[in-house]
Order: structure tokens, then sequence, then C-alpha cells
């Protein structure tokens, strides 16, 4: 067995915990700590401070997941002033050895550890996901993020994408009409301008603009709020359209990575899981024209793990370095 630092980092916030890691599983994960990003000047700081925290020295490893793409020689978040630079990793933080993931390719390696109970039965077949072939992950938030997880021979292997920002593709006449008014705002209209947190206010001022009504000024915590709540009844419409995209979005990731699972994560997947199976999600999944039947038989999931993002960092370092 094998203790390590699991490190979270997202926009607003660092999460830490002291996992352990044996054979390529996650064993545990404790003393887990939310720090919030702009209290901290740097990665290092917030760092110190958990180990101040816990009261003893920290495992000379760990597993790193950063919400921002993994690559080249300086790392620098999107909504978070801290700059990692890889190689200087060891001597800042007194590590032997790390793993860096990319924050959604920590997701697909929370799916590959999780077991049922923290997998949620959305629709399709009741049955657990495939131990070998291909599991399409899909996690509205900020952004939409997208991964696929490939099962093969005993290993996880977790391939991050941008797949949120393939074309958005409107499937009846009232979408045709969302997406003309979005180009008017947008250059070009991704999946991830309908499909995300902010998506919702983009499809609500569109029904505003297609029904010439005014509306009043909002923040989208409070538009969320509404249209989950029903008390908002444009809100409430725009939510079934972000039902509807989302089950179309889903499903043709699925069709394009080979995927006989799928798996929405994210904060915001979450939030909308009693929605989401009384909504047209299942229907928009499943209506692949001559691929109907085939996507009838994949079982959709939502992962219900606390913290995904700590426990996929913990994942990838096991994964890179148990043996």
């Amino acid at each position: 067995m094998t203790e390590i630092v699991a490190v979270d980092i997202g926009g607003t916030h660092a999460r830490f915990a002291i996992a352990t890691v044996e054979g390529r599983r996650v064993l545990s994960l404790d003393g887990e700590t939310t720090l919030k990003a702009a209290e901290y000047a740097s990665f290092q700081t917030a760092w110190e401070a958990f180990a101040t925290g816990i009261g003893r020295p920290l495992p000379r490893a760990a597993g790193i997941a950063i919400a921002c793409p993994v690559q080249g020689e300086v790392l620098k978040l999107t909504n978070n002033p801290w700059i990692i630079r890889p190689a200087l990793i060891p001597a800042k933080l007194g590590v032997d050895a790390f793993t860096l993931v990319n924050d959604f390719g920590a997701v697909g390696h929370a799916v590959a550890q999780v077991g049922p109970d923290h997998l949620r039965h959305l629709c399709g077949p009741e049955r657990p996901l495939d131990e070998e072939g291909v599991v399409t992950i899909v996690g509205p938030g900020t952004g939409l993020g997208v991964a696929a997880l490939l099962r093969r021979g005993g290993r996880a292997h977790v391939i991050e994408t941008e797949g949120g920002h393939i074309d958005f593709a409107p499937l009846d006449t009232l979408e045709e009409q969302i997406l003309d008014r979005l180009r008017s705002r947008y250059r070009r209209v991704s999946i991830e301008r309908i499909v995300s947190g902010p998506g919702l206010a983009n499809i609500y001022e569109a029904l505003a603009g297609i029904e010439g009504r005014s509306i009043a000024p909002f923040d989208d915590k409070a538009l969320w709020t509404a249209a989950l709540e029903g008390s908002d009844s444009l809100a409430a419409a725009a939510f079934d359209r972000f039902c509807l995209s989302l089950g179309a979005v889903a499903g043709d990731l699925a069709l394009a990575q080979g995927g006989t699972g799928v798996v929405i994560a994210g904060g915001l997947g979450l939030r909308i899981a009693d929605h989401l199976p009384r909504s047209g999600f299942s229907a928009r999944f499943r209506a692949k024209g001559r691929f109907e039947g085939r996507m009838a038989q994949i079982p959709v999931k939502l992962i219900t793990h606390p913290q995904p993002g700590l426990l996929g960092a913990a994942a990838a370092f096991a994964e890179e370095h148990e043996r």
C-alpha cells in the first residue's frame, strides 16, 4: 500500500486528501479538505496550509487534477490565477513521484474506480457497466467535459477530449430558432453553449426573444433555481430544452466513441438527477434513426461519488505508478 496526496484544483476551490492506493486501486480517501483558491497566493502555499491542517508530514507522492489542459511547461487555469510549472513540482512540494491529470480526465479515472453504489441508474437497461469496452463520460458544469474510458485487459485507459466544443445540431424548428439567435452572439455555436451551466441562460434569453418578451436581469444561480422549482415558466421551458439537448449530445458522443455505457458527471449532473428521468433526455438519447435499437441497449448512469476529482486524481497516480 502507498499513501499519496490527492489534489483537485478548480477555478474556485482546491481540494486535498490523503489517499491510500494499492495495485491500481484507491482504497481510501481521508482528511478531505477544501480551500478557497482566492485565499492563497499559489498552489504551494495551499499545499502547505493543508499540511499544517492535518498536522503531520505529507506523503512524498501526489496525484493532482487541474482544471486546464495538462500540456506545456507552464499550466494556467482558466478561472484561477495560480500558475503551475510541472518541472518544479518535486522541489516545491517535496514529492518524489507525481501524476498530473486534467480535471475531467480525473473524473474518467473515478468512473473506472467506483462500484454500483456510486452509479445511479438514469435510463436504458438497468445493468452494470461493461467490464470491457468504452464508457462515454459527459459532464455539464461551467463548460461541458467529455472523456472516454477504455477498459481492456484489466487496465483503465482514460482519453481526454474537447468534445464539448463540437457543433450544436438543432433537431426541431424551435432549436433552429435558438441556434439562429445564438449565432448573432457567438461566431460559432458549440454544444457547450447549450449544454452547460451558462447554457441555460443562453436558451432562456433565446426563448424570450422568440416570444418577444422582455426579461428582468438575472444571475445563473437564480435562473437554475427558478427552472428546477418551476417557479418561472420560461425558465422551466429552457430547462426542458437543456435536458433534450443533453440527451441528444450524450447519444451522439456514445455513437462517436463506440460507448457501450454512458456516465453523466459533474456537480450540475447531480443537481438535475431527479429531473432527467422525467424529461425528454432518454427519448433524445435513443433517437438516432437506424441505430435506435442499439441506443436502447446502452445503460446511462450518473456518478454520485462525493469527491470524484480527488478519487480520480488518486486513481490516475495508481494507474501510472502502481504495479
